[in-house]
């Protein structure tokens, strides 16, 4: 998501979260890795299996942005819950429809050419309408694309994060007890998620089901601006390591990993508020310019980026399945042709969707144009049947 002010450091770290995503399907869906794997068995298998849990980096982040945005101090600095959890789903929602559009299209080309299970099967229309709300996974119907669920969950715990903090600011108390009251509450429900919710496979649809990362996130933003820094980094330590001990979750482990580091890199460095992070990226990776430079551009459009590249990755898979001979070498060519042009189309809808500040009636517009689409491909095929 686009933001007024940016930061270079959390920036870089979504760049290359998004990286191990974009490969991570590349890896798992095939075709192409599938010719492509004696090459690079290993690596293959690693990204099928691992690079997954990158979204548990994205996870942490958010926490750390939300309380970064809303609630720097511990309490919320917003007037109305409502008119927050309207801007936040307005724009998820916008770029998100633009991108199924182009997935429920992409894939209704891709069916004829490739018959694998990564393609998607024809859309129904209880399908459009609850990938168009973000219930797909609450209702039991298919995502449109994968990794959106990732969205939805995203929207839940935004939404859980500013109802906790509007109401911990309506209590009667003072500014101090209401903070303590608010950063405790996280606490707990960070506890609780790492320790029972996040054991329930059932629960993966919700977002207390994923809280445990999302408030260790907060933790660590308030624990980088906090005198008592090293009492945050402990509690944080001591939740997901008791977790881990219960029952070792890599996703668990690499979340306490994330915001541990975050709050670490985070932290002011200098009475004028230079954090390490920023020393870091100006003095010592000098020679680096060029890549962080495109690693925080990646990030800034990262959401762009998760949102298209199952689109593109899947028709380059088709028209490379198709047309070019089962040699592992084109094959792996073929999957960073992939990754470059998932970043191209990122881009693209980034500059032309997401940077802008949608309305009301753009998201409505949109998701309704979303399940005209899906109507029209079914349409189109029991016609043309």
């Amino acid at each position: 998501m686009t933001s007024a002010k940016r930061n270079a450091t959390i920036d870089c770290i979504k760049g290359l979260a998004c990286i191990a995503i974009i490969w991570h399907h590349l890896a798992f869906y095939g075709p192409m890795s599938e010719v492509a794997a004696p090459l690079m068995t290993q690596t293959m298998q690693w990204l099928s299996d691992y690079a997954r849990m990158a979204v548990q980096i994205f996870l942490v982040l958010g926490g750390y942005l939300v309380a970064a945005s809303l609630a720097p101090k511990g309490l919320a600095r917003f007037d109305f819950a409502s008119q927050q959890i309207s801007k936040r789903f307005v724009r998820l929602v916008v770029p998100y429809a633009v991108a199924l559009i182009v997935a429920v299209l992409l894939s209704d080309l891709v069916r004829p050419l490739m018959d694998h299970p990564s393609v998607p099967d024809e859309p129904t229309i209880p399908q459009l309408i609850a990938n168009a709300f973000l219930l797909q996974d609450i209702v039991g119907e298919d995502a449109l694309s994968a990794g959106v669920w990732y969205v939805a969950i995203d929207f839940q715990l935004f939404v859980m994060a500013v109802v906790l903090f509007a109401t911990m600011r309506s209590f009667n108390l003072s500014d101090k007890v209401r903070v303590w009251l608010t950063q405790a509450v996280v606490v707990a429900g960070v506890a609780a998620s790492l320790l029972y919710a996040n054991l329930q496979a059932d629960w993966d649809m919700w977002g207390v089901y994923f809280w445990g990362a999302y408030g260790m996130g907060m933790m660590a933003y308030w624990g980088a601006h906090s005198k008592r820094w090293n009492l945050w980094f402990v509690l944080i330590g001591v939740l997901g390591c008791t977790a881990l001990l219960i029952d070792f979750r890599g996703r668990i482990a690499l979340a306490m990993t994330t915001a541990l580091i975050l709050m670490l890199v985070m932290r002011p460095a200098r009475e004028d508020g230079t954090t390490y992070s920023q020393l870091l990226l100006g003095r010592l990776v000098k020679p680096l310019d060029p890549v962080i430079a495109r690693l925080q551009s990646l990030g800034q459009m990262s959401y762009s980026v998760f949102l298209i590249h199952f689109s593109i990755c899947l028709l380059v898979n088709a028209v490379v399945t198709q047309w070019v001979p089962e040699e592992p070498i084109l094959h792996l060519l073929g999957m960073v042709a992939a990754f470059v042009l998932s970043v191209l189309a990122g881009r693209i809808l980034y500059n032309k969707v997401e940077r802008h500040v949608p309305t009301w009636s753009t998201a409505l517009r949109w998701q309704l144009s979303l399940i005209g689409a899906g109507g029209g491909v079914l349409f189109a095929s029991h016609y043309a049947g």
